[in-house]
Parts: C-alpha cells; structure tokens; sequence
C-alpha cells in the first residue's frame, strides 16, 4: 500500500484537484475543492477555486491532428507534452488561488481524450473497443509533487463497458433527491445527459450521450473564419442565421441519434470531418445558415433525445445544464423549444460552476477511487458491474 494512500484514508475532508480537457481541445478546465461525506445527499463539495488554461496554438493543432490519425511517434511526444500543460494548469490554479500545493491530497485527471471508440463484437474471442487519453500522469506528479488518479475510463471498458459517459455518478451523488426528478446536461463539444428519478437509486440513473455539443458549431466556425475564431461566440452567427430545412433533416437523419442506450460517441462520429463535409457539400447555403442550421441540429437532437428515450420512462421536472454550451443562447432556446414543460436552469444554481463542472466531478472521482469505492455506473456504460476507476501514480513528498 503507498504511504500516501494510506494518509489519504484517515483523513474525512480532501483537497482535491480535477483535471480535464474536452472532445473541444482549447484547453485545460481545472478545478479544486474540498469534498467530504460520501453519498447520495452526503456528499459535501466546496468549490475553492477553477482555472481554464487555452491550450497554445500548436499544441490544439497537434491535439485535433492526432484524433484524426496521428502519427504514434508524435502521439507518445504529445503523451509527455500535455502532461506538462496538465501540470501547469495546476500550479497556475493554485497559485492564483493562493492555495499552498502542500494542502492537495490528489489530482483526478481525465486527461486529452484522442481516439474513444466504443465495444464492437465482431472481434472473434477478442473484445474490440478501446480509449485513449494523453497528459502523461507521471510528469503531473513529478512536475506538482502531488499524487495523480488517471486513466479513468478503461477499466470500464474492460468491464465491457462504453468507457463513458463517467459524470453520472457525480451527478447523483449531487444533484438527486426526492422531491424531483431532474435530467443533468454537460454540453461540452459532445453532449451527455444523467437523468435522476426522483427517489431513485444509483441503479435507476439512466445516462448516455445523446450527441454533438459545441463540436460541430466550432468546427464549422473555425472552417468559415480560416482560423480566426473558435467557437460561435454568444450564439451571433447562428442568431444572425435562418435554418435550412433540408439540411436540418438531413444531419437528424445520424443514425447515432436513433441508437439505443447505452451509447457513447465522440470526434469519430461528428468531429471535423463530419463538420467539414456537412458544410462543403451545402456550400450553396449562406455560411451564417449553415451554422444556424448546425446550431438547431444540436438543440433538437439533444431535445428529441430526451423525449424518445428519458420521457417514457419517467417525468422530467428539471433540466440543469453545464459546460460551455450554457453559454449560447441560441442553444438554450432551441433545447427550451423541444422541452416547454420543463424547467432549464444552470449547475451554477446548485453551487457547482458551469465551466467547471466536468473538471470537478474528477476530483470527486479521483477521491472516490483513492477510498477504493466504485464509480462507474453500469446502467449508463454497460459495464458488467461496479469498477474501481483510474490508476494510482504516487508522489515522492
């Protein structure tokens, strides 16, 4: 047993850092707070501070080429290489914070996801289906002196399960209770809901990506600007758009979209690729339509989503929603659309930071794993039963 694990468990509060970069890739979100309890409604989660640090441009480059098919050589090089932004993130969170990086107990870093494909069965007597994510969890350690949970997904995958999504179980333990019955929405570059009964248990979570987030939108946005932007900022360019029917019927058509879960999905079904083709084979449409209509796409889908596989199981009270895509508002109001009897309102409502959502169910998770508790939610992966998630890299203080 590390010694450094052993410390951990005595203690009944933690001061957890959490570490992650999105399907997205413009940076590093990080995230850190104090959790004690354990439990649905038990858990205590006090948000101290959280940092986003833009990736340089040649590291996005790299980034984006390697989860289009990199070459391994610059893989490996990029392993080490986000490990350091990793690290300074960190060091640069918790010194504008004024925290001393002497009081963390942990870092939970997801990492950079590159390549996520999902369990296929045609592989003979060998399970096909694999993730990987970068940011060396080694070079986090040696770089903060603080111990690192990493590489979450893939004992779950091992499971036989999809690797994703992981936040339901942070969801739950937060957000449900038994009064209402409520659906959480990350809208990162992919979007993924948790919908909590109310009353339910652990067990009765359903929880899937239900596709694109801001993935196509910013792919689209980069492509039309030749670089110049990232992203639809406050939603003008679709605002200033008008849907294109045909084109919209024709991106609903995925079959993703019509897939049963559990399911998960990534860049290999709607990254660039998918953006760049969507939006060259429409060139007859005004660019600002073209964004709209790819704006609407992913309202609806989220919204039809709901309804085809949430909806009849259950009522939906309320709608919380994180991640980037909180920030649009031509979003919001296309999901509002789709779902007029339920209330929307943001994760900040509940004390958890919008932006930093997904950074700080890290943390809880990586707590979890050092106490040795599962946190992976079968019902939502597909897993054959609860898994210890993550691998122990220790520090040397």
């Amino acid at each position: 047993m590390y010694e450094s694990l052993v410390r951990f468990r005595e203690k009944s509060t933690h001061r957890v850092v959490g570490l992650i970069s999105g399907t997205s890739a413009d940076g590093v979100d990080a995230a850190v707070c104090d959790i004690s309890g354990e439990g649905r409604g038990n858990l205590k989660l006090e948000v101290l501070a959280k940092h986003t640090e833009p990736y340089p441009d040649f590291i996005r480059e790299k980034v984006l080429a390697a989860s289009d098919g990199g070459k391994i050589g610059e893989i490996c090089e990029l392993n080490f290489l986000i490990g350091e932004v990793f690290s300074q993130t960190t060091l640069n969170l918790l010194s504008s914070a004024n925290i001393d990086v002497a009081s963390v107990d942990l870092i939970g870093s997801h990492g950079q996801t590159v390549s996520h494909i999902p369990p296929r069965t045609d592989g003979g007597n060998y399970q096909l289906g694999s993730t990987l994510q970068l940011g060396e969890p080694s070079v986090i350690a040696e770089r903060t002196g603080v111990a690192v949970i990493s590489n979450f997904r893939t004992r779950d995958m091992a499971a036989g399960g999809q690797g994703a999504p992981l936040v339901p179980y942070v969801d739950y333990l937060l957000f449900s209770n038994d009064a209402t019955s409520r659906i959480a929405l990350n809208i990162g570059g992919i979007s993924n809901i948790t919908w909590l009964p109310k009353g339910g248990k652990l067990e009765d979570t359903l929880a899937y990506d239900t596709g694109p987030g801001n993935m196509i939108v910013d792919a689209m946005v980069h492509y039309m600007t030749r670089g110049d932007e990232a992203y639809d900022r406050d939603g003008s360019y679709a605002a200033s758009g008008k849907i294109n029917q045909a084109l919209l019927n024709q991106m609903l058509s995925h079959p993703y979209l019509k897939r049963q879960p559990p399911k998960s999905t990534g860049r290999e079904e709607f990254g660039v690729e998918y953006a760049v083709k969507m939006y060259e084979f429409n060139n007859h449409i005004m660019p600002r339509d073209i964004i709209a209509t790819a704006t609407a796409f992913t309202g609806i889908s989220i919204g039809q989503s709901i309804k085809t596989f949430v909806q009849p199981r259950g009522t939906i009270d309320e709608l919380i929603v994180s991640g980037g895509g909180a920030y649009n508002p031509v979003l919001m109001e296309h999901i509002r659309k789709e779902l007029p009897d339920v209330k929307v309102g943001v994760s900040d409502d509940f004390g958890v930071p919008l932006k930093a959502k997904e950074s700080l169910a890290f943390a809880v998770l990586a707590r979890e794993s050092a106490l040795s508790r599962p946190s992976n939610l079968p019902s939502a992966t597909g897993a054959s039963g609860p898994r210890v998630l993550g691998n122990f890299t220790p520090c040397m203080r």
